[in-house]
C-alpha cells in the first residue's frame, strides 16, 4: 500500500469499488485535484475526512416489478445512493436509463456533493435511478413503473431528509408519477421533497431551463475575466435534451450563435443557427430523432454518427452524457480556435480531452461548477415550497445568474489562493472539499 495519504485513500476505495469505472474515474479526479487544500488543512487526513468522503453514507439498490401493456411482468432495478448529507439534506437527480448501474450512480453521486456545496444552498450530494429505458414505452407503462419505483424509494425519502429531482430520462412526465405516489403512500403532501414538479402544482419557474442557462453564464463568467463574453462567438453543443436545448436558448440571448444539436443517431449542423422552436417541437412533443431537424430546416445538414466536436467553434458546450468528448476531439476543438469549453453534462470530457484543454490555455469549466444551475435552481423550489411562496420567471432567473456568478467566483478565487490561477478543475473541487470537509469535521464521526 501506498505511504501517500491520498494515494492509499484512492487505492482502497478503488479496491472497495472493484468494477466500477465512471466512479473511479470521478475520484481520482477529485482527490488528486484537493491536494493544495490538504497541505494547507492535515487536521482533514488526522480526521479521516477522506475515508469518510469516499464512502456513500447509504446504498439502497431494489427491485423495480412492473407489469407492460401486454401484461407481461418486467424487472428492473433501482439504486438510490446518498453520498453525504454534512451540509444538508441529500439532493440529486433520479436517472432512468439502461446504461444506469451502481458505478453510474455512484459517480453521480460524488460529483453532485461537491457541485452542490458550490452553489452554497445548504443540500447535500446523491444520485439515484434505474436501467428501466422510457423511450418507446406508454405513458401507462411509464406510470406503473414509477409507482413500483416509488413503493420502495418512498421510505428513504423526505423533504428533510433526501430530495431527489429528474435528470436523464425523467422529466415532468415521470416526476409527476413519482411524486403522485408518494404522496398516496405517505399521505403527506411535501412539496418540498421533489423538485422539478409542474409549476401549477408546487414548482419553480425557470427549473426547466436552469442546467443549460447555467452552463452559459458560467462561460460567460469565464470568457467576462478577460473581457469577453458569449456575444459573437459560435458554439458548438452537444445533446438535444433540456440542457443543450435550454443551453443554446441563452447562447442566442447573450448574442451568440449555436450552431449544432445532436442525439445518439448523430448530429445536425445549422450555420444560420438552431431553430429553438423546430427543434422543441421535434425533442420535446414528438419525441423524434435530430434527423428529422435536417429534414424540415432550409440550409441545415445532418451527419449520421461521426463526433460534433469536428464542427469549428469558438465555445464548446458538452451536454449529453458522461465521456462523450475524447482527447482526439479536444484536440480538433483546439485545432479549430475553441477559446472556452463548460461541460453541461455530468463529466462529459474524459482525463485526456481536459488534460489536452489546460495545455492548450483553453478555459475549461467543469461540470460540478459549469452546470450547477439545475440543482441551485432545485433548492430554490425547495425554498418556494417551505415557505409557500411562488417567484415569477424574471425573479428565479436573476436568482440563478446570482448563483452562478458566485459558483465561478469560489472556483476562480480557489484556484488563485492554492496556486492554480485559470484551473477551474482544481479551484472547483478545493472550493467545495474544503466547505464540506470543515462541516464533517464539525459534526465529528459519524
Amino acid at each position: 500500500m501506498s505511504t501517500d495519504p491520498v494515494h492509499a485513500v484512492a487505492e482502497a476505495a478503488l479496491r472497495r469499488n472493484a468494477g466500477e469505472p465512471e466512479f473511479h474515474q470521478a475520484l481520482l479526479e477529485v482527490l488528486e485535484s484537493i491536494r493544495p487544500a490538504l497541505d494547507e488543512h492535515p487536521e482533514y487526513l488526522e480526521a479521516g475526512i477522506l475515508e469518510r468522503l469516499v464512502e456513500p453514507e447509504r446504498q439502497v439498490v431494489f427491485r423495480v416489478p412492473w407489469t407492460d401493456d401486454r401484461n407481461r411482468v418486467q424487472v428492473n432495478r433501482g439504486f438510490r445512493v446518498q453520498f453525504n448529507s454534512a451540509l444538508g439534506p441529500y439532493k440529486g437527480g433520479l436517472r432512468f436509463h439502461p446504461s444506469v448501474n451502481l458505478s453510474i450512480v455512484k459517480f453521480l453521486g460524488f460529483e453532485q456533493i461537491f457541485k452542490n456545496a458550490l452553489t452554497a444552498q445548504g443540500i447535500g450530494g446523491a444520485k439515484g435511478g434505474s436501467d428501466f429505458d422510457p423511450h418507446g414505452r406508454s405513458d401507462a407503462e411509464i406510470m406503473r413503473f414509477c409507482q413500483s419505483f416509488m413503493n420502495e424509494l418512498y421510505r428513504h425519502l423526505g423533504e428533510h431528509t433526501d430530495v431527489p429531482a429528474g435528470d436523464i430520462g425523467v422529466g415532468a412526465r415521470e416526476i409527476g408519477f413519482l411524486f403522485g405516489q408518494y404522496r398516496k403512500i405517505t399521505n403527506r403532501h411535501e412539496s418540498g421533497m421533489f423538485t422539478g414538479k409542474g409549476v401549477g402544482w408546487g414548482g419553480a419557474e425557470v427549473r426547466t431551463e436552469a442546467t443549460g442557462y447555467g452552463t452559459v453564464f458560467f462561460v460567460d463568467e469565464m470568457l467576462a475575466v478577460d473581457g469577453r463574453g458569449v456575444e459573437g462567438k459560435r458554439v458548438i453543443v452537444s445533446g438535444s435534451g433540456n440542457v443543450a436545448t435550454y443551453a443554446i436558448e441563452k447562447v442566442h440571448q447573450l448574442g451568440g450563435t449555436a450552431v449544432t444539436a445532436s442525439d445518439s443517431s448523430g448530429y445536425v449542423v445549422d450555420d444560420a443557427g438552431i431553430d429553438l422552436e423546430l427543434l422543441k417541437q421535434i425533442k420535446e412533443v414528438e419525441r423524434g430523432r435530430i434527423s428529422e431537424y435536417a429534414a424540415r430546416r432550409q440550409g441545415a445538414h445532418f451527419v449520421a454518427g461521426g463526433s460534433v466536436w469536428d464542427v469549428p467553434g469558438e465555445i464548446a458546450l458538452p451536454s449529453a452524457t458522461q465521456n462523450e468528448l475524447h482527447e482526439r476531439d479536444a484536440i480538433a476543438l483546439v485545432k479549430h480556435g475553441v477559446i472556452a469549453v463548460a461541460e453541461g453534462a455530468n463529466m462529459p470530457s474524459t482525463p485526456e480531452a481536459v488534460r489536452v484543454f489546460q495545455q492548450a490555455g483553453v478555459l475549461f469549466g467543469p461540470g460540478k461548477a459549469a452546470n450547477a444551475g439545475g440543482v441551485a435552481t432545485s433548492a430554490l423550489e425547495m425554498s418556494q415550497n417551505a415557505a409557500r411562496q411562488r417567484w415569477s420567471f424574471g425573479d428565479s432567473e436573476v436568482k440563478l445568474r446570482g448563483i452562478m456568478h458566485g459558483v465561478h467566483r469560489a472556483a476562480y478565487e480557489a484556484a488563485e489562493r492554492y496556486g492554480r490561477p485559470g484551473d477551474y478543475v482544481v479551484g472547483a473541487n478545493t472550493a467545495a472539499f474544503v466547505k464540506v470537509a470543515d462541516a464533517m469535521l464539525a459534526q465529528g464521526v459519524i
